[in-house]
């Protein structure tokens, strides 16, 4: 397993704050080494996830697919693991992850989606806490085109205590270009590019968007959220998890690019390209919505409710 790690919630220019109705009270949070490439969060007994920032390979699997800065395992709320890492299909997926097909700087472009001539690296813990009803970790990350820094990357959790049959954990991401502009694009005809949620080998799939209940993949919609619940190894019930977009977030809603396979995809800034200039930064937040038992449309129409309603 690799490590667990949680990050201090602060913004980029501040300390955030996205309130959860129904948290628990008197849980206890804990951060330990998993081993030298990752950290781990626990909340009492159970295990909450893992945060890689060391470089993570696998046996049998080709060494340009090395890579760092993501979490994995997510687990659900009974200790089952509901994100895939190294899946045989799209060896590049690993757990949630943020990442883009296209990176442009200057003539070059480069594939941080597929890891080629780019790659995220881990540069410092910026804080850490626990307390009774959260977990909060703040990193700093950078992305690599060889030696060039082209990219600085803050990314901060804040990780509720379990509520309502229900855990949110809160995700600010803040990249800010170094030394030159950057453009970044998703896939054509597909939009996937963003923060991107892998999920595990299942049974029951069910994926579930302000559209309803879609049986069919959705390669360019345009959605606030979107949730995927399912039958997980070692569970006894269906669980799952969504993604919920921050209705201040740039161009919202973004465009989704969704699998049955087991994948939920953002599209930011979509199929159109969009350049960001050096030393402004970029930023966006979400909440992945950990739930127990499949979840109805009404029900998480609710929990994005309260999650924008909190932001607003």
């Amino acid at each position: 397993m690799k490590s667990i790690s949680l990050f201090v919630c602060f913004a980029a220019v501040g300390f955030f704050w996205f309130g959860v109705a129904g948290t628990s009270v008197g849980a206890t949070f804990r951060f330990a080494p998993v081993n030298d490439t990752s950290l781990g969060l626990w909340e009492d007994d159970l295990p909450v996830l893992v945060y890689n920032h060391g470089r993570i390979h696998k046996a049998g699997v080709p060494n340009d697919r090395a890579r760092s800065t993501y979490i994995h395992p997510l687990y659900g709320l009974d200790g089952e693991i509901l994100t895939d890492d190294f899946p045989k299909d799209h060896y590049h997926h690993r757990g949630l992850f943020w990442a883009w097909p296209h990176v442009k700087v200057g003539s070059q472009e480069y594939d941080l989606w597929m890891l080629k001539g780019v790659e995220q690296k881990f540069e410092r813990w910026v804080d850490r806490n626990v307390s009774g009803e959260r977990a909060m970790l703040r990193v700093q990350n950078c992305w690599y085109a060889g030696e060039q820094k082209i990219m600085q990357e803050t990314v901060a959790l804040r990780v509720h205590a379990v509520g309502d049959d229900a855990r949110a954990i809160d995700l600010e991401f803040t990249w800010t270009p170094q030394g030159t502009p950057i453009t970044l694009a998703g896939a054509e005809g597909k939009s996937y590019g963003g923060l991107t949620l892998r999920f595990a080998p299942r049974t029951t799939t069910v994926i579930t968007t302000p559209l309803g209940n879609e049986d069919k993949d959705l390669p360019m919609a345009r959605l606030p959220w979107a949730d995927l619940s399912a039958r997980f190894a070692g569970s006894t019930q269906d669980s799952g998890a969504a993604i919920f977009v921050a209705p201040d977030h740039p161009d919202f809603p973004p465009m989704w690019l969704t699998r049955h396979y087991g994948v939920l995809c953002l599209g930011w800034p979509g199929v159109e390209s969009k350049t960001f200039s050096s030393g402004v930064p970029i930023v966006c937040n979400y909440r992945v919505w950990v739930h127990r038992g499949a979840a109805s449309a009404g029900r998480l129409e609710k929990a994005f409710a309260e999650y924008s309603g909190a932001i607003r």
